[in-house]
This record gives C-alpha cells, structure tokens and sequence, in this order.
C-alpha cells in the first residue's frame, strides 16, 4: 500500500530552496539540455544493457563505464577492490558529499541474449530497465551539469555499483560505506516514475539449509532417517509461522533439492529460504524461529528413527540490513519537493531493497528514486522500456540533487554535513 503524504511533509525551508533553484537560468537550461537528451539517455542505455553483467561478472560493463566517466572528466575515477567504479565532481568546497549511484549487475546468467530490439515504440532486452535505465541516467546527469555550467557546493560521487542483484548481496555497496566514512547522502536510481520516492529499506536474510543423512535402499534399509523427510518436517514448521502485518515481515522457502532417485531413501536434501522485514528487530525474531523449527525438524527425524544419523548445515548467504527513517528526512522532502516542482503529485513509495538499504541502515540519509519511462517484466526475459517521457524522471533526480547539493550564488545545501 503506498504512503500518503503527510500533511506538511515538505517544509517552507524545503519548498521555497527548490523553487529559487527552478528559477534560475542555468538549472532551466540544464532541465531542457535533459529533455533534449532522452533519446541518447536511451541510446547510452541500449549499449550498456548489451553489455552482459550477470552478478560477480560486471567486469566488462564496468571497463566500459570507467572510461565513459573518464570521457566526462570527472576527477580521481577509479575501480575499488570490490568492482564498484567511481568519478567525483568536485564542489566549491566545505559542502558535503553526496552520492549519485546505479547498479551494474544484471540478474541474468552468463549466455543470456541480452542484445535490445525495438518493437512497437518500446525497447525489449532483459536488464533495459533495472538497471541500465539507472547507468544512463546518472552519466546523463553529469552531461546536464556541465552544459548548463553548473556548479555544487557539495562534491558529488557519481558511482556505479557491483553485486546488488540476488545474492550479490549489495556487496558493492556495503564495500563502499565499509571504506569511506565521509558520504553524508546518498540516491540510488532504479527503475520507476517520477512521482515516487522510496525512503524505506525491506532488510532480508537468506539461508541455504542441508540437511545429511546415511541414505540407503527405499525397501532394503527402510528404517533410516531421510534428509528429505527431514526437509518436509522443517518446510512444514516455518510455514506455520505467524508474522506482524506491521512491519510487513515475510518469510518464504524458494527452493528444494534432494534425493537421488524414487527409490531412494535421501541422503541430502537443501534449500533457500527467504526472510524480509521493514524492522530489523523483527527480521531477527523471525530468523530466530526458522532457525529453531530448522533444528528441530532434525532432531523429530532422528527421533522418529532412533538415531542421530541426520544433520543439519545452515549457511547465510543473503544478509540485506534493514532500515527507517522518516517521512521527513530531508533528503526525503527534497525529493518530494522537486517532484511537486516538476507538477507531479509526490508518493511515498514502498518500502523496498536496494543499494539504499546500506545507508539507511547505518543512519545516512538515502533515497531510491526512478529513473523515468515506463516499464515491465523486471527480473524476466520479457523485460521492456518505454522511453515516451522518460526525461521527467531524470529531471526530478536533477532537482533532487542540485537540492541537496546546493548551488553556487543560488542555494545552501540542503543536506547537512556529518558530524564526526
């Protein structure tokens, strides 16, 4: 369900520093230099989206994406250890620093036909949307910035992320908050409209759970405990599980695995489950009951054969941290406000997970906000954009940024420096 605006979310203080913003000449200019854009942005975003990038395989789109921030001048562009690629734009100083960010993996495996085809006005690619639209978009701001000769207060770190995908687990941008303790702000861009403004994180944790056992013949050694059956037990108690409506706290089993043949008792049996929360307190109860129902379906097992012949192995492999902040944030109501400048009606968006998640967990301020156009079938073979208007969503996270960034002889920024 999405969030009403609070009545006053966005602040006089707020409004009034978007609207001397919008006024100037330069932003103008830099606000239609986007809109003249769209169909590069969109040209930029068919290349890069053809570009394979399953997860923990970005190398090549990140080689290619280094040297377009290079092309755009941005200072001390560079590659961490992790992937991640990064170009600053330096601010006139003592202003904070903000980062502008999208996601170079795809969910796609190696091999997948990710070449874009236009059909019917709209371009068909797996990866076009999420998240290609993102890394047109933020090497478009940059263009949009330097045409229109305008200069921030604050530095902005133009980046491109690894690893946010599945179980890339954000490492890239979890790598980025471990390494720098010097980011006061930061946006991610997803796909989406204009209108909406994500400030929530949805934290999950994934675990791949093996259960053992000694196996042996479905007649012949009738009598041993079976990893499957095991499974079953384990499966059939989280499924009884009772979570809060709010915060939305969910919990599924996404795969199985097992055995060997119909007449096998199974020596193993695994699977991936899946667990998310808005609160991280709740995510952690949650884990805590799994986990528990998890050991005992091992010890029922035993219990029922008379043994102590089957085992249970749980490996984290997703650890997404969750996170809050409120409605009015700042770096939440400059987001608000510069969709309301652009005459769009401003939406608190659902919580979700993405590269925001990091920030939000730590207590920085962060928003995910869309990259324009509209678009379907994320995460499928059938995933398509349609770039009719997609510059209004570029042009609010140009509004978003000059807001928070402030402008030389225009506006202080809006987002505060850290302390410490």
């Amino acid at each position: 369900m999405l969030r009403r605006l609070p009545k006053k979310v966005i602040t006089k203080t707020v409004e009034e520093t978007i609207e001397k913003i919008l006024s100037n000449t330069q932003v103008k200019e830099g606000l239609e230099f986007i809109k003249l854009e769209n169909e590069r942005t969109v040209a930029e975003q068919m290349e890069l989206t053809a570009i394979p990038a399953p997860t923990f395989q970005e190398e090549a789109r990140g080689e290619v994406y280094k040297t377009r921030l290079l092309e755009l001048g941005l200072a001390d562009v560079s590659v961490d250890n992790s992937g991640n690629i990064f170009g600053v734009r330096r601010g006139t100083g003592n202003g904070p620093k903000l980062v502008v960010s999208a996601h170079l993996d795809t969910v796609f495996p190696e091999g997948t036909n990710v070449e874009p085809q236009r059909k019917d006005g709209k371009i068909f690619a797996p990866g076009i949307a999420d998240d290609g639209r993102g890394l047109a978009v933020v090497l478009t701001l940059v263009r949009a910035l330097d045409e229109a000769n305008i200069q921030t207060k604050a530095d902005i770190i133009f980046c491109a992320t690894v690893g946010e995908e599945g179980l890339g687990d954000l490492r890239g941008v979890k790598a980025l908050f471990q390494n720098r303790k010097d980011i006061d702000g930061f946006i991610s861009i997803e796909p989406g409209n204009p209108e909406r403004t994500t400030y929530l994180a949805t934290g999950s944790h994934r675990y791949h759970v093996t259960f053992l056992g000694p196996g042996g013949h479905s007649f012949g050694d009738f009598g041993k405990p079976s990893a499957i059956h095991a499974l079953g037990r384990a499966i059939a108690k989280i499924s009884e599980l009772k979570v809060p409506d709010n915060p939305k706290t969910t919990f599924t089993v996404g795969t199985i695995n097992g055995g060997t043949s119909v007449n096998t008792i199974a020596q193993n049996a695994n699977m991936l489950v899946d667990i998310r929360s808005t609160s991280q307190d709740e995510l952690s109860k949650l884990e805590e009951q799994i986990i528990a129902s998890i050991k005992q379906a091992a010890i029922e097992e035993n219990k029922r054969w008379n043994t102590d012949s089957i085992n249970v192995e749980l490996e984290l492999v997703g650890d997404r941290p969750a996170g809050s902040q409120a409605p009015d944030a700042v770096i939440v109501q400059t987001a608000l406000a510069a969709t309301k400048a652009l005459g769009f009606e401003p939406i608190l968006d659902n919580p979700s997970s993405t590269d925001s998640n990091v920030p939000i967990s730590l207590g920085i301020p962060a928003v995910t906000l869309g990259g324009g156009g509209d678009f379907g079938g994320v995460h499928t073979l059938n995933e398509f954009f349609d770039p009719k208007e997609a510059y209004y969503g570029v042009q609010k996270i140009f509004l978003t940024v000059l807001g928070l960034a402030g402008v030389q002889e225009v506006s202080e920024p809006l987002l505060p420096k850290r302390q410490g």
